[in-house]
């Protein structure tokens, strides 16, 4: 498994988790925003009317009404980022990647109005009379041009079709269930695999009725989970009322400093901390990945530009609100800085030569696990070479590691109070868990051979049972990671949905209707899996996943970025004559 999350670590080194692929979502939503005038702001309010059905018309074709295809796409992006996503991107670059998670949404507000504008504009009838649409129906259908001349991009709407498949798992899929049964498992003991398996065959039922069954579940889940998962984050910001500002004051305050150590947390660097917040934002809201358009195509509407604008609101409710809230309830809780008990994920596990720790004057660890080379301690810059690892064999007695002069990592923290144990089985009955004594191989840092061995200790944690834990320090106690826990569930488990459906309209895109059935046979069978796979190879799988399908998406609208502007154009010239005095203030939204 650690060899698998390396070879995918080092794929998505060069895509998703590069720096070029950050610098060219966001620069891709600032021309948007400025080729179009702050849309974001300028149609927001025009949006929520839209959204009431104050502008519907009869005989307006599609599926689903607006409310519903922004339930449906509200549902697809509500889910683990907003819970697991914020708690890892504070792991990962401290409370300064929640800035570039909200600046992120800010412009990605811009980028699905223009992506879901353009995806409605261009979608099609099928034959069972169902609309479908998303980035690979404009992708075929729009006019291209390239030095005056038309251009094809069949083969950029097949690319972006294939990655949706794959996104649709990356996304969607695997580590929506990941989290769910992580989290079932610390709240109330239930193995991961019966919560995989339960649960694989609900979503079962639900995806076979296809998008008007999934809209009828979605709008009504979507409404229940946030309720129930903000007054959970309430309690705990009003139990820790005394820490909110200092909380806010940390999101901004380090943004172009970098994240401190602080308790358990060694301390993350300005790029680490933009990379890793812009990266997980866009996971959480998906602009610019291409997938809220293909559930808006379904919606009703008699024009494009209307469906866009419900697609404004998708990004400020999922990050600006859900993930902002979900942010300073960890922070302000200071959990995400503490160490707590858990079982280690071998993936995250490093075994490192020498001896280290927080006290380290010179930050070795902190230049390690954020790859600087270069620092400035105490006015005096120093250059380091990176720490070796470790090398042979650890040596247990008992369940204690007697290998001197080691340091062992674990979720970017030292290991404290680790234990080793063994899974044996105890006379034909459940194994049970015993001291392990004997040798651990370990190859360049990594533990190899791990069948049977559980590493127990004091760690920083994140994800799903991170904010868990904070949830427990609200007014609500130890049941507060109830909440979370049947909050995941929901928000989780309505993305999948959303998700199968949008795999499933690339999958007839690709080879037709007979491929949707063997489709969703596979994505039950994977949602299964992933419930009790590593979870540091389920999330390095999904930045990558994100990226293939982002990429093509983005070249696309870019390039019909004055296909947008004279379709937005057309949109106010129109207005006026199809619903007189609709507008109730014409210098803002014309």
């Amino acid at each position: 498994m650690q060899q698998l999350n390396d070879i995918l670590a080092t794929i998505d080194s060069y895509i998703g988790g590069s720096q070029w692929f950050v610098y060219l979502l966001l620069a891709v939503g600032v021309f948007f925003t400025i080729y179009l005038g702050f849309p974001q702001i300028r149609f927001f309010g025009h949006a929520l009317r839209i959204v009431r059905g104050k502008f519907d018309k009869d005989g307006d074709e599609g599926d689903t009404s607006h409310f519903q295809a922004l339930a449906t796409a509200l549902s697809g992006t509500v889910g683990t980022g907003n819970i697991a996503g914020v708690a890892f991107a504070l792991h990962l670059g401290g409370p300064p990647a929640l800035f570039w998670m909200l600046v992120t949404a800010f412009l990605g507000m811009t980028t699905k109005f223009v992506e879901v504008t353009l995806s409605h504009k261009y979608r099609e009838k099928t034959d069972d009379g169902s609309m479908a649409g998303g980035p690979m129906y404009y992708m075929k259908n729009a006019n291209f041009t390239f030095s005056g001349k038309k251009v094809n991009l069949k083969w950029l709407a097949a690319i972006f079709a294939v990655a949706t498949v794959i996104s649709s798992f990356g996304t969607g899929n695997l580590p929506q269930i990941n989290s769910i049964a992580s989290s079932v498992y610390a709240s109330f003991g239930i193995e991961k695999m019966v919560t995989g398996g339960v649960l694989a065959v609900l979503l079962g039922v639900v995806i076979i009725g296809g998008i008007k069954r999934i809209a009828k579940v979605t709008e009504k889940l979507v409404p229940s989970m946030a309720l129930i998962y903000v007054i959970g984050a309430l309690s705990v910001l009003l139990y820790n009322n005394e820490n909110i500002i200092p909380g806010f004051i940390s999101v901004f305050s380090n943004v172009f400093s970098g994240s401190a150590a602080t308790g358990g947390f060694l301390g993350a660097s300005i790029i680490y901390a933009f990379n890793r917040g812009v990266n997980r934002g866009l996971f959480s809201n998906e602009a610019g990945q291409g997938s809220a358009p293909i559930a808006h195509a379904s919606a009703k509407a008699h024009e494009p530009v209307s469906e866009g604008m419900v697609a404004i609101l998708e990004p400020f409710i999922d990050t600006i609100i859900i993930c902002t809230l979900t942010g300073i309830t960890l922070i302000s809780s200071g959990v995400w800085s503490e160490k707590h008990l858990n079982d280690f994920q071998f993936a995250e596990v490093e075994v490192l030569q020498g001896d280290y720790n927080e006290d380290d004057n010179e930050r070795r660890l902190y230049c390690h696990i954020n790859n600087v080379k270069r620092l400035e301690v105490d006015g005096q810059k120093l250059t380091f070479d990176s720490i070796p690892p470790f090398r042979g064999e650890l040596q247990v007695a008992d369940g204690k590691i007697i290998t001197d002069n080691i340091t062992i990592l674990h979720a970017r923290s030292v290991a404290e109070d680790l234990k080793v144990l063994k899974l044996e089985e105890q006379d034909n009955l459940l194994p049970e868990e015993v001291p392990y004594t004997g040798a651990i191989r370990v190859k360049n840092g990594s533990i190899v051979e791990t069948d049977g061995l559980i590493f127990r200790g004091m760690s920083l944690i994140h994800s799903a049972p991170l904010t868990s834990v904070a949830f427990n320090q609200g007014l609500f106690g130890n049941f507060g990671g109830y909440i979370v826990t049947i909050g995941l569930l929901l928000f989780a488990f309505s993305t999948s949905i959303s998700w199968s459906y949008y795999g499933d309209r690339a999958i007839t895109y690709l080879i037709g209707s007979k491929g949707i059935l063997p489709f969703r046979i596979l994505y039950i069978l994977g949602f299964f899996l992933a419930s009790f796979t590593d979870t540091q190879i389920i999330w390095t799988f999904s930045g990558i996943a994100i990226a293939l399908m982002t990429l093509p998406n983005l070249i696309g609208i870019f390039w019909l970025r004055q296909d947008m502007k004279r379709t937005l154009k057309e949109y106010w010239e129109d207005f006026d004559s199809i619903f007189p005095g609709g507008r109730k203030n014409k210098k803002i939204t014309k």
